[in-house]
């Protein structure tokens, strides 16, 4: 068995640089090309990388057989908001990109952009939110329509606001706050699913600097849509045998999974992932020595099953780092990166 050096401080760095760059679901130029720049320097010999016309990340790997052709995927994409409406107070109504929670968006700043790049900053705020005016304000349930952006410019109606560039489809993009501690852990929105996207990363350096190819031609998709439900249904060929995807791991009470392993996911909400892949998957974790841990998600779909409903016929498997809080200030620990990416390798070097 051939030994794998993971280097995490690594993985987490390209992470902790893709989570600082906004990428909700419908800006994708930024994060795309960080991650193709990174991509490209871990090349292997006979490598192709392009963007897709929907703006997809698409690498093409040769391997050592190409009877059976593998792809594995993950999503760059995040949740966010548009801008819905410019309010009559000048401050702005949201639509949610992705299945957002709106509590957890509230009082975290903002960058509002507008159509020609102008930046301003702002917060998700509830609409009159002071307690020492509102008194019922923790009562009130939070959703589109009281839940506003106070924009950090002077601006008390919709024409001032109007004036400073800011219009309806603008995107506003959610700091990320991110932190590594020095226990381990990695905080920051968006985890879900840029950490999956690092351990691609970390999977590969590692098979690189060991000087190994996969065992059969690869294809990866980094996905630009997954949060509306379509990033996987286009980019692989037709000849794929097999498909894993790689999101995050779903905790919670009733779950099995934690911050520390790699989660094998062997049914969502969109119903069971292939038995082949599931026992493939488990062999290799077992075999290898791997932290692992089986579930099931049940309010959770994935690009694997996106691209079974678009028609793909490949055998799908589902795997991904365990992300606590989803949807919100999510936090994964550098071990589960180490896991994921190591399960990731040990799956793209595995021999029929």
């Amino acid at each position: 068995m051939t030994d794998l050096a993971f280097n995490v401080t690594e993985m987490t760095d390209f992470l902790a640089g893709l989570l600082n760059i906004p990428s909700p679901t419908g800006y994708h130029k930024e994060a795309i090309a960080y991650c193709r720049a990174a991509f490209e320097e871990l090349t292997f010999a006979d490598t192709t990388i392009r963007e897709t016309r929907k703006g997809a990340l698409l690498l093409h790997i040769k391997g050592e057989s190409d009877d059976a052709p593998v792809g594995v995927t993950a999503h760059a994409d995040t949740l966010g908001f548009m801008v819905k409406e410019i309010k009559s107070n000048g401050s702005l109504k949201l639509t949610n990109l992705g299945g957002i929670n709106w509590s957890g968006a509230e009082f975290e700043n903002c960058t509002i952009r507008t159509h020609d790049d102008k930046r301003y900053r702002g917060t998700v705020i509830l609409t009159d939110p002071s307690t020492h005016v509102n008194r019922s304000a923790h009562k009130k349930e939070r959703t589109e329509s009281t839940m506003e952006v106070r924009i950090d410019a002077r601006t008390g109606n919709r024409s001032e606001t109007e004036a400073l560039g800011i219009a309806v489809g603008d995107f506003i993009f959610l700091d990320p706050r991110v932190e590594v501690t020095d226990t381990g852990f990695i905080r920051s929105r968006f985890l879900d699913d840029k950490a999956s996207v690092a351990c691609i990363y970390g999977a590969l350096a590692a098979m690189k600097n060991a000087n190994l190819i996969p065992a059969q031609d690869t294809v990866v998709l980094i996905a630009n849509y997954e949060e509306v439900g379509h990033g996987g249904s286009a980019g692989f060929p037709s000849n794929l045998a097999e498909l894993l995807t790689i999101d995050m791991g779903a905790l919670g009470n009733g779950q099995q999974g934690d911050e520390y392993s790699v989660s094998i996911c062997v049914k969502d909400s969109g119903g069971p992932y292939h038995f082949d892949m599931n026992s493939k998957l488990r062999r290799l974790a077992k075999t290898h020595n791997i932290a692992h841990q089986v579930d099931i998600y049940p309010y959770y779909s994935s690009d694997g099953t996106a691209y079974w409903r678009a028609g793909g016929g490949a055998r799908v498997g589902l795997i991904g780092p365990g992300v606590a809080s989803s949807h919100g200030y999510e936090r994964t620990h550098q071990d589960s990166l180490h896991h994921s990416a190591h399960l990731i390798a040990r799956y793209l070097l595995e021999k029929a």
